[in-house]
């Protein structure tokens, strides 16, 4: 079985909350999930997320469990992109999909009840990596910027595979892994060089000054701990305001197990960076 076939026989739905409404969309750019409260309180925020999958897989509804949890405790609308993936659609086109969204959301925010001013856009391992590199694309384009980057160990440096490094037990994401996902995405000849186009890789970026604040969230043990840092440290140095929050001993998708205490914590902290960003709007 190859690696792609392998990574995409994960691609199944999770349960969507009973206490939320979602809906598949097909926008004038971009195929999303949108998900909300049947009572959420409009103009509310919004946060528009992109899934994890390596670049090479996953779909939107992979994070229904996520993305109607956000809906339902912080009455927010939940947009989740089911961008196109590699390699049959190699860089730009996951990028592009994830941009067409956000614009189409803040275009048609009036119809949706959401004030564009208190949009998040947000992301996990490689959905993070596209929520970086969207911020970096929509400030060089003139906005409009969003309210908050949520970033949850995010894959942002296609080098980072070629670096050696210790072995970590239960290794969820490997750097052989991480190799194949770049090489698909990106193509073998610019993987891990010095021609890799501009918001291919975030972590590429020269400058990161002007971009929208930041939270970012990695574990101790995740193959991403040390660029998430060194990308929060930068961040930093730019003038961002940047929170890293660092779960001792956490491997890469962890927090998934929400049965552990120490991941429903590291969850608490990430929903309270979006909602001090983006406002609650949850009724009762």
């Amino acid at each position: 079985m190859s690696r792609l076939t392998r990574l995409r026989r994960l691609d199944v739905p999770t349960a969507v909350r009973p206490d939320v409404e979602a809906v598949r969309a097909e926008g004038p750019g971009a195929v999303v999930v949108r998900y909300q409260r049947r009572d959420r309180v409009t103009p509310s925020g919004a946060l528009l997320w992109m899934h994890g999958g390596g670049l090479v897989a996953g779909i939107a509804e992979v994070d229904n469990g996520y993305c109607s949890q956000v809906a339902a405790e912080l009455g927010v609308l939940v947009v989740g992109v089911d961008y196109r993936r590699a390699p049959e659609h190699p860089f730009p086109a996951a990028l592009d999909d994830c941009e067409a969204a956000f614009r189409d959301l803040v275009a048609d925010a009036a119809r949706l009840g959401v004030d564009p001013g208190r949009v998040a856009v947000g992301g996990a391992s490689a959905g993070g990596g596209l929520a970086a590199a969207l911020c970096q694309r929509l400030r060089d384009r003139g906005g409009p910027l969003p309210a908050l980057q949520l970033l949850r160990y995010l894959m942002l440096d296609d080098r980072t595979g070629l670096r050696p490094r210790p072995r970590l037990r239960r290794h969820s994401w490997t750097p052989a892994w991480n190799r194949f996902a770049w090489a698909a995405y990106l193509g073998r000849p610019r993987y891990g060089g010095g021609a890799v186009p501009p918001y291919a890789a975030a972590a590429r970026a020269r400058d990161l000054a002007g971009l929208p604040p930041a939270w970012i969230g990695v574990g101790s043990r995740d193959l991403f701990h040390q660029e998430c840092a060194d990308y929060a440290a930068r961040l930093a140095a730019a003038g961002v305001a940047v929170e890293l929050d660092v779960e001792p001993g956490m491997r890469h998708g962890a927090d998934g197990d929400q049965g552990l205490p120490a991941m429903q914590r590291f969850r608490r902290r990430e929903l309270a960076a979006l909602a001090a960003a983006v406002g609650t709007g949850a009724a009762g």
